[in-house]
């Protein structure tokens, strides 16, 4: 009885293979990230702190260089994937066009995320240089140079293989791709707080991404996934993907999107502590990243089901699209607004009875009540805006370039002013007031786009 009971609730809440280790990756991360900030408040001062979460936001703007590319791959890899079928485990038949195709697209992906890689690692290494020297007022008492080096390798050779995940996802090895990233992420906890006990302090960003990429590179080598590649690889390309035709018109819409979800997203900690100072910023580092482990545990329901999607989306089944869809977003929603109600009282416990963890106190880490549930809410709303972007974008098209351009301007705006004139309170409000404007904006979108491009539809 209790089994059917466990099962039932797994069914009612669609917990499938793709979500469950997508999911238990992404408990891990939530996990691991409140382990993490135990060993963040215990080896790292509040000022260490600051740079800790300040590297974070500005390794952010790898968002520059990827420009949206690894959800464009996984989609158009899922619509070419759609016409074929897998003779065995390694190989992919059907029609010569599509093999093609999807030849032609791995090519491109490649070449496309080398350059920029190099790129982006030049990039990194003199904006984070010219931002902490300007706004280091610690007079260099805080070592940053070498472990930002470190961070700025680690994150351009990671940029370089997330072209891989992304295509497998799309040929529907979404179990596969996840039991990687749940590997990728359980050993990321270990590293993260192992090394900040060895007194790795800040140095410890850029070796979790190292290490990890160790790891991925082992796992696709030792795999399946290796020869999958090899024999997309050696396909004849007699019919390509015209980038200028066909993604490029579709990317530079999601390319402004992301690059407008940066100013929504990570200008925080940047503004915080050039106005505010180091513990500033890190309290508000240290709320979102506890924030960003909720919302990617819930959007793990919605992600996983992008190369279903765009597969329905292919053979123009909407009604089926439609009831998964609608059925998943319930689900996450459910997950997202939990984990939020959770969240609060955790530290609403460790402040009332003023709990020491590892030997630390950490209510005094996290932001007072006032501009944490203002950062809360944006969260619960942002589940169902990256939703419907989601469902939306499915269909090789981007109609929410415009509200992302406008929120990002409006944040861009509202954190650098507000956020000078009357600090974190400032910014925290003018984010939610923003957020609310978004979703009702979005889900107008959402309605009118779906009614527009569903006019006629197979069951």
């Amino acid at each position: 009885m209790k089994l059917i009971k466990i099962r039932s609730i797994v069914n009612k809440i669609g917990i499938d293979k793709s979500i469950f280790y997508t999911s238990f990756a992404r408990i891990i991360q939530a996990l691991g990230g409140v382990v993490a900030i135990i060993f963040v408040a215990k080896y790292l001062t509040g000022v260490e702190q600051g740079f800790y979460y300040t590297f974070g936001s500005i390794v952010a703007i790898q968002v520059f260089f990827e420009l949206g590319l690894n959800g464009i791959i996984t989609q158009y890899v899922a619509h070419e994937a759609a016409h074929l079928e897998w003779k065995d485990n390694i190989t992919l038949t059907g029609d010569t066009k599509h093999l093609s195709r999807l030849s032609s697209l791995l090519h491109f992906s490649i070449k496309w995320y080398s350059f920029f890689a190099i790129i982006l690692f030049i990039t990194l290494i003199i904006v984070g240089f010219l931002f902490f020297t300007k706004y280091d007022t610690t007079k260099e008492i805080v070592s940053w140079k070498i472990p930002w080096l470190l961070l700025a390798v680690g994150t351009a050779i990671n940029l370089m293989i997330a072209p891989i995940l992304a295509f497998f996802e799309g040929l529907g090895k979404v179990k596969e791709v996840a039991k990687i990233r749940l590997f990728q992420q359980s050993l990321s906890v270990i590293v993260v707080c192992g090394g900040l006990f060895a007194g790795a302090k800040l140095y410890v960003s850029g070796i979790n991404w190292l290490i990890g990429i160790i790891l991925v590179v082992t796992l696709i080598v030792g795999s399946d996934f290796r020869k999958i590649l090899i024999k997309i690889w050696e396909v004849e390309i007699t019919d390509r993907i015209d980038y200028k035709k066909e993604i490029f018109p579709f990317q530079w819409k999601i390319a402004l999107s992301w690059v407008s979800g940066y100013f929504i997203f990570q200008l925080f900690n940047p503004v915080l502590f050039a106005t505010e100072g180091a513990v500033v910023a890190g309290q508000m580092g240290m709320t979102l990243a506890a924030l960003n482990g909720i919302t990617s545990l819930s959007m793990s329901w919605m992600s996983t089901k992008v190369p279903l999607y765009s597969n329905l989306i292919a053979l123009k089944k909407y009604f089926q699209l439609d009831s998964i869809f609608s059925k998943t977003l319930k689900q996450s929603a459910f997950i997202n607004g939990f984990a939020i109600i959770f969240l609060f009282l955790v530290v609403y416990f460790i402040r009332h009875f003023h709990l020491v963890i590892g030997g630390m106190y950490l209510g005094d880490r996290f932001l007072n009540y006032l501009p944490m549930i203002l950062m809360m809410a944006p969260v619960f709303l942002n589940q169902f805006i990256l939703s419907w972007a989601t469902y939306l974008r499915c269909h090789k098209k981007e109609p929410f370039l415009l509200i992302s351009i406008v929120t990002g301007i409006l944040c861009c705006l509202s954190t650098v002013f507000l956020g000078k004139y009357f600090g974190v309170y400032g910014i925290t409000i003018g984010y939610c007031s923003i957020t609310f404007f978004t979703f009702i904006w979005g889900y107008w979108i959402f309605l009118k786009k779906r009614n527009e491009w569903h006019s006629d539809f197979i069951i």
